[in-house]
């Protein structure tokens, strides 16, 4: 039998650290240069699908997940220092070995790795990557970016880790000290925000040692695995940001009779929403035309000991027996308002197709209206920051549909969070929210667009 205590690097690969650097390097190629999600990739680097060498253990995996997220949120920075040294733009497999000079920069930079230990596990895993023909360019290039590591203090962080596309919508959607303001909170890791079935939101804040937001929300910071926390298995709560509740709080707030009637929850998985509806004691049904995400929404509905009919069916098309009491629509978006959970959002290649997304939104919209009973409300949502999925997309279906009749939200509804409010009565949140630095509200939201409507005559 092989001691593996006695291998190099080389030959047992979770020695040293090399483990999670090769699941870390996987990650970001998948990431950066497949167009991967963040989940997809990890998923796939998980079960082997890559068809290399991972980590097994969960510190391993968990310090594999801690270097892709610094690299992912400081990528802008990392890219800008990285510049200075490379003479030409990497192309082929050079785009390869860029990868593994982020990775070992985000290292040095940002997480106070000693540069000997970034630049030698960068070269033991390009080795196991066949990049060793790069290898001196990686270690040259880690070498100076140790060297100017203290640059980093004057680059223009919020602005540098903003792709120019990103920024340019922020700016001109809400100025650029806004947009600063965004940069800048995409930079701090969310804290994990929980909503509670039934009302002892006050008890599991002190079980969990957390804080109670003013919008009924339990937030957790450094919360670990989710899985292991009290009051997980037995269902007595679910994960969703507190921006993410309160599409279903505006909706029910403006039924006729409140926890009674039939509400249908569209594009519902992976079903947070759905728990809140049927929580609240309405007949839920829930929609989607994902089988996996559905399976996913039915596994939290178990856990939690709540009810739904839960339909795998397009949206577009599907249409209940009877008109609906009430419906939420979390409509298919770009999602540019989870940014601090998933930073590999904005650098990812591909991006969506933004004229295509726009029109599927109002397509949406105005089938929804036909959804429910005249009188009755309906609620548009999208995580998007961009006010084309937003303001113009309810501004273009009401022009287009005089049954589509906006129902505005009243300050006096938003009392918790005023600054959501908008003109009109539309209702918009934005990471930038809640960033103080101490306090029970600090680490931000989500960003959120959401319109209110009836059914007209």
């Amino acid at each position: 039998m092989i001691d593996k205590t006695q291998q190099t690097p080389e030959q047992n690969p979770r020695a040293d650290g090399i483990a999670a650097r090769l699941r870390a390097f996987d990650v970001l190629d998948l990431v950066l240069e497949q167009g991967k999600t963040l989940e997809e990739a990890f998923d796939a680097a998980q079960r082997g699908k890559t068809g290399k060498q991972g980590p097994h253990s969960d510190r391993d995996s968990a310090h594999a997940r801690m270097m892709v997220l610094t690299v992912l949120r400081r990528l802008g920075q990392i890219d800008a220092l990285l510049n200075r040294f490379l003479t030409r733009k990497p192309s082929g497999k050079g785009r390869a070995a860029l990868t593994l000079l982020r990775l070992g920069a985000g290292q040095i930079l940002f997480m106070e790795t000693p540069p000997h230990a970034a630049g030698s596990t960068a070269l033991a895993v390009a080795d196991k990557r066949n990049l060793a023909g790069f290898k001196g360019l990686v270690n040259a290039v880690l070498r100076k970016v140790a060297a100017a590591a203290q640059s980093v203090q004057t680059q223009d962080a919020a602005r540098l880790n903003m792709p120019d596309w990103l920024w340019k919508a922020c700016a001109d959607a809400y100025g650029k000290p806004v947009a600063r303001e965004l940069g800048v909170a995409h930079l701090v890791e969310a804290p994990l925000d929980l909503t509670v079935k039934g009302d002892d939101a006050s008890a599991w804040v002190e079980k969990l040692g957390g804080a109670l937001l003013p919008t009924g929300s339990v937030r957790l910071w450094n919360a670990g695995d989710v899985r292991k926390l009290p009051g997980y298995r037995d269902g007595a709560w679910w994960v969703q940001d507190a921006a993410a509740a309160l599409p279903v709080k505006l909706l029910i707030g403006a039924m006729d009779n409140p926890g009674s009637g039939h509400v249908g929850d569209l594009c519902a998985a992976p079903g947070g929403k759905t728990a809140q509806l049927a929580a609240a004691g309405y007949t839920v049904t829930s929609v989607d035309n994902s089988a996996p995400r559905l399976d996913r929404l039915r596994e939290n509905l178990e856990r939690l000991s709540l009810k739904a009919k839960v339909v795998q069916a397009d949206a577009l098309s599907w249409k209940p027996d009877e008109l609906l009491d009430g419906l939420l629509l979390d409509a298919p978006c770009s999602a540019t308002g989870t940014v601090r959970r998933h930073p590999d959002l904005p650098w990812r290649k591909g991006g969506w197709d933004r004229d295509k997304l726009t029109a599927l939104q109002k397509s949406l919209l105005l089938h929804s209206v036909q959804l429910v009973k005249p009188g009755a409300p309906l609620v548009y949502a999208t995580c998007s920051l961009l006010p084309e999925e937003g303001e113009e997309v309810v501004e273009a279906a009401m022009a287009e549909d005089p049954t589509l009749v906006l129902d505005p939200v009243g300050a006096d509804e938003l009392t918790y969070l005023p600054e959501a409010s908008r003109e009109g009565g539309l209702v918009r949140t934005l990471p930038s929210f809640w960033q103080q630095r101490s306090g029970n509200r600090r680490g931000g939201m989500d960003g959120f667009f959401i319109a209110r409507f009836r059914r007209g005559v």
